[in-house]
Formats: structure tokens, C-alpha cells, sequence
């Protein structure tokens, strides 16, 4: 066997008689690589040749060495006398099967690009003329084609040794048993009969099925196993692997006479041997190469991480000509179930070491900026994504964090395909953020970009295995590992706090509409939640300082309540306790008349004022501020024909600017507050629900009006409870419903009675 490394720069001479039967071109000093990863049968050395990918290389340019060692053309024959030892041979043996399989998967993928991959089918045994196959592959192939091509011979050998069980011998019955006499006749209860016994070539056949159930559950294949004996599997088979297979198969070995025992003897002991001794035929050209391997090493990894098709429509290629290799969907770094957000991968085919240079760090930002605005385009033609990503908060203008990320290959230097190893890359750059503006985590033009290295072993064994539920639990597994330590990384960059309105008038959207340039990058909404922001600030540099000391924390801390959390907690629970608590220790105080601000009815003698009661203290609190808005805001149930309500159009119509509450009940005694109204807007019973209305007199019923105030102001003294009394003179009024006056009317009720 012989094995050449891909893109290695081998001195001509020294190559030429392994590289005829394939296109390579010398340059002009003298040296010659190879762009294939595979294996071919080189007619003139009558021998096959593994060409195997560069990540088994190691070291500085030109001074690359396989395994950190070796120089390649030291050890390009591998069956003469090398440096390697029995472990590596043994390591480059089944690795070259790993390679077969993989190619082999990668070329049955209908989603592949098959151009790249060249074919000619592996020569069949005993056809032709004849060679001596020297790789553990032909071994494993000869196996399965024999399974494949005899099961005429094994059907002839079971029906043979089968006939006759379970038949009567008369002989052993009637010498053995005891017979009772009834009528004459002689009845035996316990008849002998022929024995079903595991004889010599069926021992054969369970070691060659075995064999076969071995090579599919460890590398993939696929074959047919049409026997009903139980097969050596397990310890039990790992201990014919460690030499008692070909202790036992020497033991039986005479028993066979037939060409076709022979044969399977021969294909069993070559296997537990490794002597690799199996004549195949070379009666054509054998080759399985393919060209650009680090395509392969890209569907390797999009197979076991990435999302097929792509989420919400979008193309690998992008726009502007971008070719991204992996994009999903997952859980958001921030909390832990609700939203959802963009990975973005990029697969790095390097020899081990291989640093990344800028040109492709900054594609990586591209890529990133590319998926974003494809986000955005979606909402911006008024659609919604089927992944549920949304990336940018209508109200904070913050968006979502978008993980990048690369995946390099490296090369487990024990040689265990079985330890899943990807971890943060050992190379010298491990993470990369690019920012316009400090301190702006959620802004679209701060990306962030981490390094892996992937245990190209596992990957490789993982892919090339085929199976479904192996690679759908792995993908689980790391996109998890993914978040958590991204999420780790994070938070030792920044401050992650959690803000709701403690129902001071100013706060919510009003106070970041005001705050907007302050607060910019720093907000964003992701706890499903409307009234519940997520905010993140660089940890100070100086040794010593807290974001908590900062001059925005003090700021916010009077108009929020903000904890502290982890990224991947949901906090809304606790913060909704902390604002109950806050409220119950801040109530909403009575502004004393001469501070509030003055505005004279006789200047808005054509505007509306709405004049509508208050049931509770309960319902006070919710109107003050007690919601999940943090806001001042006062309801009026909307209907076409209820008690107390009122249509949408009606008070649209109206416009009211000013609104004058009363406890109810209680109008006589002309304790009432004036607000300035802001804005109004509908709201369902749903959304009044989740605004905490008070649960006390029923609870919500159907939609309602809102208005959302300013301000508590002075118009001075006016007679309410002489105003509702002469409305309940009119036959139309409904007891509780609002009642809209102009100013002239209202006019009509200053002062007291």
C-alpha cells in the first residue's frame, strides 16, 4: 500500500512511479502535488494508493510533517520498513476505510456536487487476472461483495446441514426409551430425535456473519444477513478481534475442501489477521477520487450541524455572490425558551495549525450582515419569518445576537475516533468582535466570531456511518455546547441586566423614545414580554468599578427595577416580583394641587373631556401605573350594545384631551383627578389580561379603549358630582359608561354647590 498526502509538495522524482495512473503536473521546481483525497490501483507498481487529506499535516510551510514527524516521502510505503509505528500503520490502515465511506455517502447524497468526485467500481474477487490486495479496505469490500454474490452457496450449505432435524431416529428411540403397550401397539413418550448442533461450517458462517454485522455497525456499510444463528458480537467479539479469531479459524481450518469454504476461510482469517493477502482481480482501473476535498469537509459539516434547506427561504449563495456554508436556527444566547436567532458557520479545511487570515474573518462578517438584512427585508414587505427569527426590536431598535462562527479540522493525537472534541481552537486568535460603536452589544454592526476545532476523526466516522439517529443526537448535543459557551464568553465581556418599568409615569417606551442616543445598542426585548428589556453593558476595564456605579444605571434605576442575570435565564418572574414590591413601597402619591400644572377650561371650549369613574383602590393602582406597561392609562370597554360601553368610532371622533376620574360611588364628594391625555389605542381581553387588569370585579370582558396619559393636571374647581347628576337626566344615559362634555359645558359646573 501506498499512501501520498493531499497538496504536499513532493520532489518529483522521488513520486513518479506512485503517481502514474493520475494527472499530475510538476511545477518548475521540480515538485508536483496532488488535488485528490481517495484511493486509485496504480496498474505499474500493482498496488493501491491512498491519497489522504492534509489535515494529517502538521507544521510550518514547506516544513510540514504527517503526525508532527514524519516527511510523507518517508513513509509513501507503507508496507517496507518506515518510521511508523505499528499503531500509526494501523491508524492509516482503517482511516484510509474512513475516507472510502465518506467519499462514498458524500457521492450518493442527491444534494451533493458530484462533478467533483471521480469513479470507477472496485474490482470483484476471483474474475481476471489476479493481484494480492494489501489495504484493509479491499479486505473489508471482498467480504462484503462475497456476502453480496454467494447466498446461493450459503442457502446450499444451511439446507444441506438442516436436512433431517427435528426427524425421529427410531434407532436411539427404541434401544433408549421405554415403550407402553396400548391396544397391541407400542407408544413412546419421549421419541429421539436428530439434534441441532453448530458444526464446523456453520461455525464458519457465523464468524463470517459476524464479521459482516461488525463492518456495517462500525463503519456504515450496508448488507444483507440472511441467518438465524446468533452471532458473536460485543466483548465476545472484540476478543476474536485481539487474536482468538485467527487461533479459531486455524483450529477448523481442515474441515474445508470446497473452493468456495476455502475462499470465505481465507477472507475471514485475512481480516482477524491484517495480513491483507486476498487475491481480487485487476482486470480494469480502480479508482474512487475526489477533487477539492474541503467541499466534502463543508457537507460533512452542514450535515451534522447545519439547518437543510436553509431557514426562511434564504440561498447559500448570497446577493452579492457569498457563499455561506452553514446556517440554523436555535435558542437565542440571551433567554431560555421564547425566541430564537441565526448561527452562523463557516468550515476551515486547513492542516493542523493553519492560522485564519483577515480576508477570512471579514467574509465572516459579511455573511453575518448579508443574513441580517434578509431578516429585515421579510418584515420590512410585511411578512413573518417561519423560523420565528426577528432579529431587530421595533421599540429599543436593538437587535438580536448572531453567533458566527468557525469549525477547523484537527487531527486527535490518540487516534480515537469515538471522542467528540470540538472545542475552542489551540490556535492563537480564538474569538473576533467587530463594532462601530463601543459598548453596543445589540446593534447590527457589532458581530462577533468564534473559533473551533472539530475532532476531524469523530466528524469523519460520524458522516461516514450514515446513521440518522447518531448524527440527529450529535447535532442536539453541540449546537447546545455552541450557545453555552458563546453564552460564556459573553458574559465575561459584559453585564447582562433585566428592566421593567417600576410604574413611574416617565418610564417605558416614553423614557427610551427620550433616552433614545443614551440607550442605543444597549436595549433590546427578547423575554416575550412587551414591557420587560434585556440590557447588556461592557464590564468596566478599571479595576475596581461596577456597571451598577455607572451614570446610566443611576439613571435607569429610577424610573426600572433591574436585576442582574445570566444569559439564558428568564427573569420576567422575578422582575415581576420586584416591580409588585416596589410599587407596594413607592404607592402613587397625591400631587399636591399647587404643584400641578394649570390649564383653563375657557381655552378649550370646543375639545372633549372625558369624565369616567374608578371602581377601587385596586383599579386606582392599575390606572397609576400598577401594569405591565409601567404607565398611567384609563379603560373604557368597548361594544355595540353592552352596559358601560361605548364604540371605537365614537370616541375616535371625539378625541378627547383631557380625562377627570372619580372613585365610584363617590362623585358627590368631588375628589377627582385630572390627566392629560397622551394617545389612546385598542387593546383585547387577552392584552388586557397580560396588562394585569384587576382580576377583582370580573376581570376583563372583550376589548377595550385605552387612554395613556401624561400627566396629572390643575383645571381647577368644578362640580362633578352636579355634572353626573344631570346627565342621569338624559333617557339614553347608561349608569357607569364615560361621559364626553366640551369644555363650554363644563363650564357650566365650576365651583362647587
Amino acid at each position: 500500500m501506498r499512501i501520498l498526502i493531499e497538496e504536499y509538495q513532493y520532489e518529483a522524482d522521488k513520486v513518479k512511479d506512485i503517481l502514474h495512473g493520475i494527472d499530475a503536473m510538476q511545477n518548475v521546481e521540480g515538485r508536483v502535488s496532488i488535488h485528490y483525497v481517495g484511493y486509485y490501483y496504480n496498474t505499474l507498481l500493482k498496488d493501491c494508493v491512498f491519497i489522504l487529506p492534509k489535515v494529517l499535516l502538521k507544521g510550518d510551510e514547506g516544513l510540514e510533517r504527517v503526525f508532527g514527524k514524519y516527511k510523507p516521502e518517508d513513509i509513501a510505503h507503507i508496507d517496507n520498513e518506515c518510521a511508523l509505528t505499528s499503531e500509526e500503520k494501523d491508524f492509516i490502515y482503517k482511516f484510509a476505510v474512513w475516507i472510502y465511506r465518506a467519499i462514498v455517502v458524500y457521492k450518493n447524497d442527491r444534494r451533493s456536487d458530484t462533478s467533483i468526485v471521480y469513479h470507477s467500481k472496485i474490482a470483484q474477487i476471483g474474475k481476471g487476472s489476479r493481484r494480492m490486495s494489501n489495504t484493509y479496505l479491499d479486505i473489508l469490500l471482498e467480504l462484503l461483495q462475497f456476502n453480496k454474490d454467494n447466498q446461493s452457496f450459503f442457502f446450499f450449505v444451511l439446507k444441506n446441514l438442516h436436512a433431517g432435524f427435528n426427524k425421529i431416529n427410531w434407532t436411539r428411540t427404541i434401544s433408549r426409551e421405554t415403550a407402553i403397550v396400548q391396544g397391541g401397539q407400542p407408544i413412546y413418550l419421549r421419541p429421539v430425535n436428530k439434534r441441532r448442533q453448530v458444526n464446523f461450517d456453520e461455525e464458519l458462517l457465523v464468524i463470517f456473519f459476524s464479521i459482516i454485522n461488525y463492518i456495517c455497525k462500525a463503519f456504515g456499510f450496508t448488507a444483507d444477513i440472511n441467518f438465524q444463528y446468533e452471532l458473536i458480537h460485543g466483548r465476545q467479539f472484540k476478543r476474536y478481534l485481539d487474536g482468538y479469531g485467527c487461533t479459531r479459524l486455524r483450529q477448523i481450518k481442515y474441515k474445508y475442501f470446497s473452493d468456495k469454504a476455502l475462499q470465505l476461510w481465507h477472507l475471514c482469517y485475512a481480516f482477524f489477521d491484517e495480513a491483507r493477502q486476498v487475491s481480487v482481480s485487476t482486470d480494469r482501473k480502480e479508482y474512487l477520487l475526489v477533487k477539492n476535498f474541503y467541499i466534502v469537509f463543508e457537507a460533512i459539516i452542514d450535515e451534522l450541524i447545519g439547518d437543510t434547506p436553509l431557514p426562511d427561504g434564504m440561498d447559500k449563495k448570497q446577493d452579492d455572490g457569498k457563499i455561506v456554508d452553514h446556517l440554523y436556527t436555535a435558542k437565542s444566547l440571551i433567554e431560555s425558551d421564547t425566541n430564537r436567532t441565526y448561527y452562523i458557520g463557516d468550515s476551515k479545511y486547513y492542516k493542523m495549525g493553519h492560522p485564519l487570515g483577515r480576508e477570512a474573518v471579514f467574509k465572516q462578517y459579511t455573511y453575518a450582515r448579508n443574513v441580517i438584512q434578509w431578516n429585515i427585508d421579510i418584515f420590512n414587505d410585511g411578512k413573518t419569518t417561519q423560523s420565528g427569527v426577528k432579529l431587530r426590536d421595533d421599540v429599543t431598535e436593538g437587535y438580536n445576537i448572531i453567533p458566527n462562527f468557525f469549525i477547523s479540522a484537527k487531527m486527535d493525537e490518540g487516534f480515537d475516533y469515538g471522542k467528540e472534541g470540538i472545542e475552542k481552537t489551540d490556535r492563537r486568535m480564538q474569538r473576533y468582535r467587530n463594532e462601530h460603536f463601543k459598548n453596543r452589544l445589540f446593534d447590527r454592526d457589532t458581530l462577533l466570531l468564534f473559533h473551533y476545532d472539530v475532532n476531524f476523526l469523530f466528524v469523519l466516522a460520524l458522516y461516514a456511518r450514515d446513521n440518522a439517529s447518531q448524527k440527529a443526537g450529535w447535532k442536539e448535543k453541540i449546537r447546545h455546547r455552541f450557545r453555552e459557551e458563546i453564552q460564556d464568553w459573553l458574559q465575561e465581556e459584559y453585564d447582562f441586566y433585566a428592566l421593567k418599568s417600576n410604574g413611574n409615569p416617565m418610564a417605558g417606551e416614553e423614557f427610551i423614545h427620550e433616552h433614545f442616543k443614551e440607550l442605543q445598542g444597549k436595549l433590546y426585548r427578547p423575554y416575550g414580554d412587551s414591557f420587560l428589556y434585556a440590557m447588556a453593558l461592557e464590564k468596566p476595564k478599571e479595576q475596581g468599578l461596577r456597571n451598577e456605579e455607572s451614570e446610566l444605571y443611576r439613571m435607569l434605576e429610577e424610573y426600572f427595577v433591574i436585576d442582574k442575570v445570566k444569559l439564558g435565564e428568564d427573569p420576567k418572574e422575578r422582575v415581576d416580583e420586584m416591580v409588585t414590591v416596589y410599587q407596594q413601597q413607592h404607592p402613587y402619591k397625591q400631587v399636591p394641587e399647587q404643584w400641578l400644572p394649570q390649564y383653563h377650561v375657557e381655552r378649550y371650549l370646543d375639545r372633549y373631556f372625558v369624565v369616567g369613574l374608578y371602581h377601587d383602590q385596586p383599579h386606582w393602582d392599575w390606572i397609576t401605573g400598577k401594569n405591565d406597561r409601567g404607565a398611567m392609562i384609563y379603560n373604557v370597554r368597548l361594544s355595540r350594545e353592552p352596559e358601560g360601553a361605548m364604540s371605537e368610532h365614537a370616541i375616535r371622533a371625539k378625541r378627547p384631551l383631557f380625562a377627570i376620574l372619580y372613585e365610584e360611588n363617590h362623585e358627590r364628594e368631588n375628589q377627582y383627578h385630572v390627566f392629560r391625555i397622551h394617545d389612546f389605542a385598542k387593546m383585547t381581553e387577552a392584552k388586557m389580561r397580560q396588562a394585569q387588569y384587576p382580576e377583582n370585579h370580573g376581570g376583563p370582558k372583550g376589548d377595550y379603549f385605552i387612554f395613556r396619559f401624561d400627566e396629572e393636571v390643575s383645571i381647577g374647581a368644578f362640580d362633578i358630582g352636579r355634572l353626573i347628576a344631570w346627565h342621569r337626566l338624559d333617557k339614553e344615559h347608561v349608569e357607569g359608561r364615560p361621559l364626553f362634555v366640551k369644555g363650554e359645558e363644563l363650564l357650566r359646573f365650576r365651583g362647587p354647590l
